[in-house]
């Protein structure tokens, strides 16, 4: 072998190199200094006055400035399924989360579709960033997420709060999805949604220095796409269900 060949042959090594690093640092989100919003909109396909609230979370997705700043979550209900039409993305551990989290907040609001902006009640046409923009962060979240592989998806990272009592979740979710409902109050009508929580794991304990090493391996099931996926980490204290981080990463890796 000459000597031109293999200088050709280590630089393609190398640019190889970056390439996979500058992939592998792509999957990977870190938390800032400030606090990220938690926008969890509880929803279902058998009422009729969900969809607006469902464009309004998809909308997001195109608005520069909520980007790493509101992080947002849909979570289906199953309380609207015994109506005519049978929401294919409800659980009721969503709408056990729904109650409880009304429960911590010492309140009797549970609707839908209902909006909780961290952790609260929040019915605002406003910004969610409103009067929340400035709160200074409590934890600190990294999440490193690996491509999808043999039906399942690597969630590894750290989280660390101040608050040792806290805890801490991750929710999967999906993007661009469709349904033709045919009973109950939307028929005849497409629904679209986006941030569809597919998996919730949690509550994950803090050590008892307030730290968390995440190491998961969430299944997939085969009729989720894998370029649609994105996983949610937040850290929610326990006693009050204020939620003092959160942090996004989409898929990557595709």
């Amino acid at each position: 072998m000459n000597a031109r060949r293999t200088v050709r042959l280590l630089l393609a090594c190398c640019a190889s190199l970056a390439v996979a690093q500058g992939a592998a640092a792509a999957c990977v989100a870190r938390s800032g200094a400030q606090r990220a919003v938690l926008l969890e909109l509880y929803t279902s396909e058998g009422c009729d006055s969900c969809p607006p609230a469902d464009r309004r979370l998809s909308q997001m997705r195109s608005q520069a400035e909520y980007a790493g700043r509101v992080v947002p979550l849909a979570f289906h209900v199953d309380y609207w399924d015994r109506l005519g039409w049978v929401d294919r993305f409800a659980s009721p551990r969503h709408t056990r989360r729904q109650y409880e989290m009304a429960g911590l907040a010492r309140s009797r609001l549970v609707y839908t579709p209902q909006f909780l902006r961290n952790g609260r009640d929040w019915r605002s046409a406003g910004s969610p960033l409103d009067a929340v923009a400035e709160l200074s962060s409590r934890a600190s979240i990294v999440l490193e997420l690996g491509a999808p592989s043999g039906g399942q998806l690597a969630v590894d990272g750290e989280i660390a709060a101040s608050n040792a009592a806290a805890e801490a979740w991750l929710a999967l979710y999906e993007n661009n999805l469709e349904s033709q409902v045919r009973a109950g109050e939307n028929a005849g009508k497409t629904l679209r949604h986006d941030y569809v929580v597919r998996r919730l794991i949690g509550p994950l304990a803090l050590g008892g220095d307030g730290r968390l090493a995440l190491r998961q391996q969430i299944a997939l099931d085969p009729g989720w796409k894998p370029a649609d996926l994105g996983v949610v980490a937040f850290v929610q204290d326990k006693a009050s269900g204020e939620i003092v981080q959160a942090l996004q990463r989409h898929a990557c890796g595709i």
